[in-house]
């Protein structure tokens, strides 16, 4: 583990100090990218010390695919957080986040290939995705508005709920739809960050991205609350059973 962490420290200092030589960071892009890359090797410590106990050689290659796209998300968090409230330099913004989109379908074929695949890994994906579309919503909701910040604060709320309505918790089923939708979050965010559409355009399109997501998690909930009635039918009828029999 304390090897995970050298690595994703060192990675991240890297990629700032490139950007940096690159296109300039000042003191808010520093703090802001190393600010992401020191917490997301806190978790992902924890998150490994707490799955495999004394285990150092459980990360992976399919985990270190997904380390790399923390790093990059890193980049780009640290361009945004510099820029306020100009624009980031553009090109190395949609080049870097292209690069972590696109890396986000390595990670699961590297875990199926070599046999990797994990609940850790799993969830290690998930939240890096989820942090990226939050910090795309933040640099596109300065642009059009802030019920963009709808799309990246969406997935922290329903885990916030979840601690209220613990059958949110529940599992749910593999579902390309739920995986088309997410990966489009990303796509539709960046285009529309970068400027290449006009106001009118990009409004839509980051709206087709919100009424999307937005369908995906009612879809999920629906589903949840359907496990849970039947569930609770389930005991319901089995208990009444069991009084029957006494």
């Amino acid at each position: 583990m304390g090897l995970v962490t050298a690595a994703g420290v060192g990675a991240q200092i890297l990629v700032l100090l490139l950007l940096g030589t690159a296109v300039g960071l000042g003191l808010a892009g520093w703090l802001a990218g190393a600010a992401v890359g020191a917490g997301t090797c806190a978790v992902l410590s924890r998150a490994l010390y707490r799955s495999w106990p004394g285990r150092t050689t459980a990360f992976g290659p399919a985990n270190g695919v997904t380390l790399a796209r923390a790093t990059l998300v890193g980049g780009v968090t640290a361009l945004i957080a510099d820029s306020f409230p100009g624009p980031p330099p553009v090109p190395a913004m949609a080049g870097i986040t292209a690069l972590a989109l696109l890396l986000d379908a390595v990670d699961g074929q590297v875990a199926r290939r070599t046999g990797t695949a994990s609940a850790l890994g799993a969830r290690f994906d998930m939240e890096v995705d989820a942090f990226l579309i939050l910090v795309l919503s933040v640099f596109v909701a300065a642009q059009l508005g802030a019920w963009v910040l709808l799309i990246g604060a969406m997935r922290y709320a329903f885990v916030a709920a979840a601690r209220v309505l613990p059958w949110l918790h529940g599992p749910l089923p593999p579902s390309v739809a739920r995986k088309t939708v997410a990966a489009l979050q990303g796509i539709m965010l960046l285009v529309a960050g970068t400027g290449l559409l006009p106001r009118l355009p990009a409004v839509l399109l980051v709206g087709l991205a919100l009424t999307l997501l937005t369908w995906s998690f009612a879809r999920d909930i629906r589903w949840l609350w359907r496990v849970r009635i039947g569930r609770r039918v389930s005991e319901e009828s089995t208990g009444a059973a069991v009084y029957a029999r006494r």
